[in-house]
């Protein structure tokens, strides 16, 4: 077996090489940018190199340096995680020639699926069903109308040498074809360095399900069953879970045969992933093979018990397959959630900053779903205090659950996804927590178009339940008792005196009559003129812990809770409240206070991230008209373009080509 392995990547996935690595008795070496002196990765491995600034095309994409580190340091493989390096046929073949061994599927293997273009036409070849599109390159923009036209639309706009949700856009018309086609051949150019393009046609109400391979060097290959990554956003993967709610036997069956005998025709040696899009009657459709190691790989091996990183480097190596396909069986249910670093409240666009407060869910077993035990598992690539930087992609870890069922898989994510707490930046937290409260999502009623169709109006969080109103009710009650009773005893001997029991609570704006009385196990609150009490057990809260955990009436919960300028401000999932509690008389001066006047931005053009402006495309003086692109700024690999939202006359310009912009930050005013 080797004895030491380079990874050539960065975040989460070096870090999750590293620990297999380690049980294999394996040293790593990790390389790093500039952005990522301090990372865990860097923190973790036997050995580092630096390889240069923090753009990935100055750094990580260039082979001559990892080629140099592996020399370097006498590393026998390298491994290349996945984006980044994973899909060029070059380097493996590079790696080959300077006898290192690539840890990933033979260059020729990469060239015939990696890329997007040249898979489809070998899969047609191969009586593979395809989408229909076209799978020649494309000169410019007129040609891409041209052939959207005869395809007809919608269609989709997809970089040849993509992956992971970037270089995609869907058209449903000739505009869109004429603004998308340079946006994705930028984006293209910029995350991989290949700018060839292929449009084909957009199915309505797709489902992504895709099966994953594994060959080794010896002419052995099995599928290890599907994973439904449905739950999309701008074609960026966020939810996926093992197996897929649609599938029943006979289709699994026949989608994992086609999987490998793609991978057969090949010659396919290591992991990778044949993706296929499927229609709601489970007819299905080839896609693209990723001829490396997927994101949401975690979902399958909690399934089937096997880790694919280390079947990786055994292949590489040259060892056999242990097992057969028949060996190989479905164990229960898998859900990943991505965490991402970006704002679901602002359209979900990138935030960036520093992690203030880390604190994820704690690795195993669990038992405090309504629904029984559930393990829990996060691929993390940060530690409080970290920063998450505008170069790499947005992605914190990948967080996922296993149960038994999947209805106890999806309540069990629930569960973690309240248990994790991040501050500093937006995270999607509170989204991922409102699709596993969506009873579509529970019936695993699924398609590609889930987020558009649940959240036409983008996300503002959800109303909050009566048990959420409840909790929030009896966690503010709390923590404002035990404040008190903390006040009582600083100073001036005020210790003894009596405890108020009645007090007015306010969630928003609904007002609570309640009554506080020490309880057998805990507090009890006497919803008064509501008959019933609440009865909270409180686990380990204190004043200034941003997190209140404990049982409402039997039931588990966790709770984000902040002081705000009156009350706190309690979050419960995707629910959020400001909640007051407040004495009789006081409550009753609360409800004559005016409501506050939002600040009229209907003049304004502001950065709804933090990133680097692409261009500014108004002067000063010029007639906008609504709808119109005013500038295009870019941040984690993608351009985003910003639009007027009414006619105006620029008055201001706030901004230049090449700027660095915080969010909010005033880009262009209209007079």
């Amino acid at each position: 077996m080797f004895t030491k392995i380079l990874i050539a990547n960065r975040g989460e996935i070096a870090v999750r090489i590293i620990k297999t690595a380690r049980r294999m008795g394996i040293k790593t070496v990790v390389v790093y940018s500039e952005a990522d002196a301090d990372s865990l990765a860097v923190e973790m491995a036997d050995e580092t190199v630096f390889i240069g600034p923090a753009p990935a095309s100055e750094s990580y994409l260039i082979a001559d340096k990892i080629i140099d580190a592996c020399k370097q340091t006498g590393a026998q493989a390298v491994h290349p995680g996945f984006g980044f390096l994973s899909e060029k046929a070059e380097f493996a073949q590079r790696c080959k020639d300077e006898g290192i061994v690539f840890i990933g599927p033979n260059a020729g293997a990469i060239s015939a699926m990696g890329d997007k273009i040249e898979s489809k036409k070998f899969a047609a070849a191969a009586n593979v069903s395809c989408v229909p599109g076209h799978i020649g390159e494309i000169a410019d923009t007129a040609h891409a109308v041209k052939i959207s036209e005869e395809i007809g639309y919608p269609v989709m706009i997809k970089a040849s040498a993509g992956g992971g949700g970037k270089g995609i856009r869907v058209a449903m018309n000739r505009k869109d074809v004429e603004e998308g086609f340079p946006a994705v051949r930028a984006e293209a150019k910029g995350a991989f360095g290949d700018d060839r393009i292929f449009i084909e046609k957009f199915i309505t109400s797709p489902r992504h399900i895709e099966i994953q391979v594994l060959g080794d060097k010896h002419g052995n290959v099995v599928h290890l069953f599907e994973r439904e990554c449905s739950i999309q956003r701008r074609n960026q993967k966020v939810i996926e879970e093992a197996p897929s709610p649609l599938l029943d036997p006979e289709t699994r069956a026949a989608m994992g045969a086609q999987a490998v005998a793609l991978a057969n025709a090949v010659g396919y040696d290591s992991a990778g992933t044949v993706e296929f899009v499927a229609g709601q009657d489970k007819s299905f459709y080839f896609l693209e093979m990723n001829t490396r190691l997927q994101v949401e790989h975690p979902v399958t091996e909690l399934i089937t018990g096997l880790d694919l990183v280390e079947q990786m480097i055994r292949v590489a190596y040259g060892e056999k397959l242990a097992f057969k396909q028949d060996d190989l069986k479905i164990n229960g249910w898998a859900i990943e959630s991505r965490i991402y670093a970006e704002d679901p409240y602002r359209k979900f666009l990138p935030s960036i900053g520093r992690l203030v407060r880390y604190d994820p869910p704690a690795e195993g077993e669990h038992g405090s779903s309504h629904l029984g035990a559930y393990t829990v598992r996060n691929d993390g690539g940060v530690r409080e205090g970290d920063e998450i930087s505008m170069y790499y992609d947005p992605m914190i870890s990948k967080l996922c659950t296993w149960a038994p069922t999947r209805e106890a898989a999806v309540a069990g994510m629930g569960r973690a996804l309240e248990d994790f707490h991040i501050e500093g930046l937006g995270q999607n937290i509170p989204f991922l927590a409102a699709v596993m409260d969506q009873d579509r999502f529970k019936s695993g009623a699924l398609a590609t178009n889930y987020i558009t169709d649940e959240f036409p109006g983008g996300f503002n969080g959800t109303v909050p339940t009566d048990f959420q109103t409840d909790v929030m009710t009896a966690v503010a009650a709390s923590m404002h008792r035990v404040m008190a009773a903390r006040a009582r005893t600083i100073g001036n001997g005020l210790a003894q005196r009596g405890v108020r029991e009645d007090w007015v609570v306010f969630v928003d704006k609904q007002e609570r009559t309640v009554t506080l009385v020490d309880g057998a196990v805990g507090l009890d609150v006497v919803l008064s003129g509501e008959g019933r009490t609440l009865s909270l057990t409180e686990t380990d809260w204190r004043p200034g812990k941003p997190t209140y955990k404990g049982l409402l009436n039997g039931r588990a919960f966790t709770v984000a809770v902040m002081p705000a300028a009156e009350g706190f401000t309690i979050r419960h999932r995707a629910a959020k409240a400001q909640v007051v509690v407040l004495t009789p008389h006081s409550a009753e001066l609360h409800k004559r206070l005016p409501a506050k006047q939002a600040a009229d931005t209907s003049k304004l053009i502001i950065s709804p991230m933090p990133g680097l402006v692409v261009s500014i495309e108004v002067a000063l003086g010029q007639e906008v008209k609504e709808g119109e692109i005013v500038c295009i700024i870019e941040a984690m690999k993608m351009q985003n373009i910003i639009r007027a939202e009414r006619d105006g006359v620029v008055k201001e310009v706030g901004a230049k080509a090449g700027d660095s912009v915080a969010a909010d930050e005033i880009l262009v005013e209209f007079a």
